[in-house]
């Protein structure tokens, strides 16, 4: 997603005004991922109903244990498996749009501009890895899951902002994407280099062909999704049975696709895919992941676990204290050191409410905890509950703060909504445009005509009122 990218004026702001395109990128991307957040909070809220009432707990894990698929091809999996190595796929090739899109064509492709969400970001994850490894040391727990508490669930959090009822400027919900799409990032890294079993360099070999033909039919301008759709299931196919993580074919794909806008493009073809599959990504594939894989026991004892078990509390507490630290303490840093000065319409407390809104992690979190905790069922049934437990406490905590801020950022939002001309740009962005002024000006000598003629036809009503009233009977 976006960073925020400051308009000429606000050059030496922090979390300054977008520019106008970046803006109505931002807001069409927000409407499908608060949509899709909205359908993962249910899909979460049905998982946990489902595996917790004991007339019908006993069929959620037979349902999502039941295998399907084509095993000659190594690809007889449950569906749970299918969800998170398939259907996050989905998710992760449309993250690798949004950050080929940011590399070449958005704010991280200018490094002053591209400093404060990463520093913040990066920090983001450090601090919590840290926390987590910290608590389990101390606890003499297990440390595989560092990396667990180290994502954004940018759905879930656009969801919590949709449930509250309140509405951030756009500043602040650029920077929340941006610190998102880093989180996948570094997060695909994570996955890549730390979880990956027994490589089938075969299998390895024949996906790596596979990438190196899409790439080549995109370098051609090859159309026709007959061709990319089954070239797009071979490559993960094969990355699956390499042992590669096969979400990794999601976003190298999505990585390869050109985003930026060639003479007389409207949208790069990056941003075109995006616009297509988004929907499907962020209302079914998210969805159904959470639906197979956040339901897990929430029982006294369960609970009473994740605050005593040293992992599941390392869980908790990065997402909860560690986000919060890392992305606030990285941004006060940037702005320490770059002498910048935060955009005089917002306060640092604002920049503390969205990093504690941060601490929401999902989607990310869960598929790193089963990879971290493969073999234990019981402990990765406890750091999903971990991160549940975690991301609620940090929603309701950044909720208290956004809305104690409400009414502030409404006024935010109504000023940068604001089109007094009907020119469809917001005036924020004109200002400086002398053709605004004068539009302007022409319709308040409108306005100022249309009142004095219905003041000079009140003042003859009157007048015609009180002759009236004179007349003998």
């Amino acid at each position: 997603m976006a960073a925020p990218r400051s308009t000429d004026p606000q050059s030496r702001k922090l979390l300054g005004r977008l520019s106008l395109p970046e803006r109505r990128f931002v807001a069409d991307a927000l409407r499908a991922e608060t949509v899709g957040g909205v359908l993962l909070l249910v899909a979460a809220i049905a998982a946990l109903m489902w595996a917790n009432i004991p007339a019908v707990s006993d069929s959620y894990d037979s349902v999502r244990n039941f295998h399907i698929g084509p095993a000659a091809l190594g690809l007889d999996l449950s569906l749970q498996h299918w969800a998170a190595d398939g259907l996050l796929a989905v998710f992760f090739f449309v993250a690798g749009i949004e950050l080929k899109r940011e590399l070449v064509a958005g704010d991280l492709r200018d490094p002053k501009a591209a400093a404060l969400p990463v520093v913040a970001a990066l920090c983001g994850m450090a601090v919590p890895a840290l926390v987590y490894t910290l608590v389990t040391t101390l606890g003499n727990g297990s440390t595989s899951g560092w990396a667990v508490p180290t994502a954004t669930d940018i759905a879930f959090a656009l969801a919590v902002l949709a449930v509250i009822g309140t509405s951030l400027p756009s500043a602040l919900r650029a920077f929340l994407l941006t610190l998102a799409v880093v989180d996948d990032l570094f997060a695909i890294l994570i996955i890549a280099v730390f979880f990956t079993s027994d490589i089938d360099f075969l299998a390895l070999c024949g996906a790596l062909a596979g990438l190196v033909l899409f790439w080549f039919l995109i370098r051609k301008n090859v159309r026709g999704w007959y061709l990319y759709v089954p070239l797009a299931l071979a490559i993960w196919g094969l990355m699956y049975n390499s042992g590669v993580h096969a979400t990794i074919a999601g976003v190298a794909m999505g990585l390869m696709l050109r985003c930026h806008r060639k003479d007389g493009e409207e949208h790069s073809p990056g941003e075109h895919i995006e616009h297509m599959v988004r929907p499907l990504s962020a209302g079914l594939a998210v969805p159904l992941f959470a639906l197979f894989s956040a339901g897990v026991s929430l029982s006294d004892h369960a609970i009473a676990q994740v605050f005593t078990r040293p992992e599941t509390l390392g869980v908790v507490l990065g997402l909860v204290v560690g986000k919060t630290v890392g992305i606030f303490g990285g941004t006060w840093l940037a702005a320490r050191f770059t002498k910048a000065e935060l955009n005089e319409d917002l306060a640092w407390p604002d920049v503390f409410a969205v990093a504690t809104l941060a601490g929401i992690g999902f989607t990310v979190s869960l598929l790193i905890g089963e990879l971290a905790f493969a073999g234990d069922q019981v402990l990765t049934d406890e750091v999903k509950a971990a991160v549940l437990i975690g991301s609620l406490i940090a929603a309701v905590l950044a909720a208290v703060m956004l809305k104690l801020r409400n009414r502030t950022y409404q006024a935010l939002t109504e000023a940068e909504e604001r089109d007094e001309d009907h020119d469809g740009i917001p005036d924020i962005y004109e200002e400086d445009k002398p053709d605004y002024h004068l539009r302007m000006a022409r319709i308040y000598e409108e306005k100022a005509a249309e009142h004095r003629r219905r003041a000079a036809a009140a003042t003859e009503a009157t007048a015609g009122s009180s002759g009236g009233g004179n007349r003998p009977a």
